[in-house]
């Protein structure tokens, strides 16, 4: 997005994410089993990542892909980020080839502080979860996105999957 078209933008949280737009090398470290909350097994793995801006800039779609990790199959996931300018809120679903057919539920929240926070109620192998993921891209070159699951309300919180992204281009 050119200076000019962002300087005209409100600044009501639509533009909290337009970081990520263009090319990305993402190094992930996931546990083996995320669903799992007693998995202690780690693997990692580097994939690309592609994002770009739709809905005149109030979403964006983004796809991040890989060849098989050591022991796996390849992979690929898809994010959908919507804004809603009138509750200032970010709306994030996830899909993947690990779940083929399922759109996980929406993730909720804004950017504060530069940092993104985003949470969702879910039910992973028949137990509720609380799922949070958190944003973070302290220079233009690089970005951080993690994920933790809690089993108990959100008193306690277990990170399981981080991935850190370096530009491409």
């Amino acid at each position: 997005m050119s200076e000019a078209a962002s300087a005209s933008l409100p600044e009501d949280g639509r533009s909290d994410f337009d970081f990520i737009f263009g090319r990305w090398k993402v190094r992930n470290r996931k546990l083996v089993d995320l669903t799992d909350p007693e998995c202690v097994d780690w693997q990692e793995f580097d994939a690309t990542a592609q994002a770009e801006p739709i809905l005149g800039g109030l979403g964006h779609v983004d796809r991040m892909w890989s060849e098989a990790p050591s022991g796996g199959d390849p992979f690929e996931g898809f994010t959908l980020r919507q804004y809603d300018p009138e509750a200032r809120l970010w709306r994030i679903w996830w899909a993947s080839s690990n779940r083929p057919g399922h759109l996980d539920p929406p993730m909720e929240g804004s950017w504060s502080d530069g940092r993104g926070r985003f949470l969702c109620d879910d039910v992973l192998n028949g137990r509720a979860v609380k799922v949070r993921f958190e944003w973070t891209n302290d220079t233009p070159a690089t970005a951080r996105w993690e994920q933790a699951f809690s089993y108990d309300g959100g008193m306690t919180w277990r990170t399981n999957w981080v991935m850190e992204l370096s530009r491409a281009d």
